[in-house]
């Protein structure tokens, strides 16, 4: 058993349910460029690498040229700003909180366990959708996509967060839904929880291999005296 001072969370997926939305920004620049508007399911299967990459993922998906020639074309370059218009006015608009997320937090607070975001959403929309929900108060750090020299499964945004807080990786937990969440975890030495409903391409999140799978974040609380065991 070990003790933990500090719980670090991906954003999208694990703490807010942010496809609607995130779709609505794709298929707003589609529609706008005379391409047919891609499903809510799609998008969702994209999420987890940034907002560049989602993009090209929708762009090659309604024209049907490969990611290679869109970056080779710089295509991006030019629909990325845009797209941020887009992802700018609906940030916020049809996301929620997943249940337990807000109590979950309050919690880990008034026990004095530090918290930390990880995501790799850029940072003008991390801080927009922590806004939005009323939850940014609740977090020590937070890392995003942009925020350092790289990003997850890059173990530095989970380094940097640990550093910042004076916390050894064995007294920390990570907590995502994705592959890249318990890749990251693994790389910086940290135990890892994953939530079952989030955006894992399409895959199982127990084939990810993580520690444990949770269906609530709640669950975080259901070990005594702030110790878990992995």
């Amino acid at each position: 058993m070990q003790r933990v001072d500090c719980v670090l969370f991906d954003l999208d997926g694990t703490l807010v349910e942010s496809a609607p939305e995130i779709a609505d920004a794709v298929n707003d620049l589609l529609t706008a460029q005379g391409l047919a508007a891609v499903s809510e399911e799609l998008v969702a299967a994209w999420i987890g690498h940034g907002t560049s990459e989602l993009m090209a993922q929708a762009w090659a998906h309604a024209t049907g040229v490969t990611r290679a020639q869109l970056r080779s074309d710089d295509v991006l370059q030019r629909l990325m700003p845009r797209f941020a218009e887009f992802y700018a006015r609906r940030c916020g608009s049809r996301s929620r909180l997943y249940p337990t997320v807000r109590e979950t937090l309050q919690e880990l607070r008034a026990r004095g366990v530090r918290c930390a975001v990880v995501t790799n959403k850029e940072q003008r929309y991390t801080a927009q959708l922590l806004l939005a929900h009323q939850i940014r108060h609740y977090f020590d750090v937070v890392v995003s996509g942009d925020s350092l020299a790289a990003k997850k499964p890059d173990p530095l945004p989970v380094r940097y967060c640990l550093d910042a807080l004076q916390v050894a990786p064995s007294h920390a937990l990570f907590v995502g839904d994705s592959e890249i969440d318990v890749a990251t975890a693994r790389a910086a030495g940290l135990r890892v929880w994953t939530v079952p409903y989030g955006y894992n391409m399409g895959r199982p999140i127990a084939e990810a291999g993580p520690d444990r799978v949770i269906p609530t974040l709640d669950a975080l609380l259901a070990v005594d005296d702030q110790q878990c065991a992995a």
